[in-house]
């Protein structure tokens, strides 16, 4: 029996709220997940949960929720899949009931606000032209599903940094969906289509769900110390590859409808590539970097490796860390003190 939309999600929330992590944010983001392999229910219980979840430690510190909740706003990806022509309707009305019926937030902090990027893992390499398509639906359900703002990929960005010439496109895309395209002028303009409102139903009764299994878990964080995330994101992910290897999943110009006459492309695509002088210099710089702080590195790495070990605020030792260490030494750093991942399958 599918609950009620809004007891519903009052309910769940209330009995097991998803909790938490204690970083600060302004934008709380679930693109990541979405191009590591989740599909859309995923990705928006996983969002919204550690949006949750972010509120529950600030509400620990004794900041008051309409101090804060005005100022979080969510990153979503839109992919091809129809779950995704309700993603922000459904946070919408998660995140509002919840604010208000168990957080008992003021109208303005019960308001989510979110930016759509069309997804990147939907482009491909094949009939790379085609991407245009793809995005421009994808940019065509976030305006309908009242986005706040929304980025378009570029064609290329399946092999390299986008050109001048197909960010011009990317951006194209938005202009003319809206000031030409009539329909993106109306407010609402799917309102009362009978497979949105059961499609909005659906996939917030998958999310609440998703969020009862996270807590079985013992929330965001209890999830995370057994991989439950990873792991889910990662048979998601295997999924959509053998699907679109096996063709069920059908994809114009990669597994099916493919150009037999096998033509260049219409244009040279232009790559960006670092020179062999880009890269030395880079790694002079860093050579550079490590004598400078050849005193004061190992001290920041012994630091961070304790507070890593220890549970401490690794990221204020990180801000500092960064002043004296690369990227690569942090990371090898916090490898001895918590080990590399490595999923067995």
């Amino acid at each position: 029996v599918r609950r009620d939309a809004h007891d519903g999600a009052a309910a769940v929330l209330a009995r097991r709220p998803p909790a938490l992590s204690s970083l600060a944010v302004g934008s709380i983001s679930g693109y990541h997940i979405a191009e590591a392999g989740a599909n859309p229910i995923s990705q928006l219980a996983f969002t919204l949960a550690n949006g949750f979840t972010y509120v529950e430690a600030y509400l620990a510190r004794g900041m008051k929720i309409d101090d804060f909740a005005p100022n979080l706003s969510f990153f979503f990806s839109n992919g091809m899949d129809p779950e995704y022509s309700v993603l922000g309707r459904v946070a919408r009305r998660i995140w509002a009931v919840a604010m208000r019926e168990r957080y008992g937030a003021a109208e303005r902090s019960q308001k989510l606000k979110y930016h759509i990027q069309t997804s990147g893992r939907s482009l491909h390499a094949q009939e790379m032209n085609f991407n245009d398509i793809r995005t421009t639906l994808q940019a065509l359900i976030a305006i309908y599903d009242n986005c706040n703002s929304l980025h378009t990929n570029a064609f290329d960005e399946a092999v390299t940094t986008p050109s001048a010439d197909s960010v011009r496109r990317a951006m194209a895309i938005q202009l003319i969906i809206n000031r030409e395209w009539g329909l993106a002028k109306n407010e609402n303009p799917l309102q009362g289509s009978f497979i949105v409102e059961e499609l909005t139903d659906l996939v917030e009764e998958a999310v609440l769900a998703e969020f009862e299994r996270l807590s079985d878990r013992g929330g965001v964080l209890g999830a995370m110390e057994t991989g439950y995330q990873r792991g889910k994101i990662q048979d998601e992910s295997m999924l959509y590859e053998m699907r679109k290897h096996d063709g069920s999943l059908p994809i114009i110009g990669v597994n099916t409808f493919r150009n037999g006459d096998e033509q260049p492309p219409e244009h040279k695509l232009e790559l960006a590539r670092g020179t062999e002088e880009e890269k030395r210099s880079q790694l002079d710089r860093l050579r550079a970097f490590h004598e400078r702080n050849r005193s004061e590195g190992p001290a920041q790495l012994a630091r961070l490796r304790e507070v890593a070990m220890s549970d401490g605020n690794a990221f204020e030792v990180l801000m500092e860390a960064a002043r004296h260490c690369s990227l690569g030494q942090i990371t090898d750093a916090l490898f001895e003190a918590g080990g590399q991942y490595r999923r067995n399958v």
